[in-house]
């Protein structure tokens, strides 16, 4: 991969961790613990509060997983292992780096694992 590509995903890996960070901040105070308190919030209400509250925790979740593979995925492009496969050791495909910077297995691979 040429170093001019490797910028590229480099920068667009930041912006994307960059993005993820903002978000985190507002998700945390959706994640709060519901008041139990049923003369302050009805009953309905208070089950509304609840599933909002699971899907929130279920968003941060999923941003730290999503963190986890941008912070992994810079650290192989630091060390000069990215964009090759973690299972197989293959050049992962530049259209699957273009869709996801942070893929760490090929389209094999990660079909194999999957099924």
């Amino acid at each position: 991969m040429k170093s001019q590509e490797l910028q590229i995903f480099k920068q667009r890996l930041l912006t994307m961790q960059q993005d993820l960070l903002a978000i985190q901040g507002s998700g945390i105070d959706a994640a709060k613990t519901v008041e139990l308190d049923q003369t302050k919030v009805g009953r309905l209400s208070r089950m509304d509060a609840l599933q909002v509250q699971a899907m929130s925790q279920e968003m941060n979740r999923r941003r730290e997983i999503e963190l986890k593979k941008i912070i992994a995925a810079l650290s192989r492009l630091e060390k000069g292992g990215y964009g090759y496969c973690l299972h197989c050791e293959e050049e992962i495909a530049l259209k699957r780096l273009q869709f996801d910077p942070s893929a760490s297995l090929c389209v094999l691979c990660a079909s194999k694992l999957e099924g």
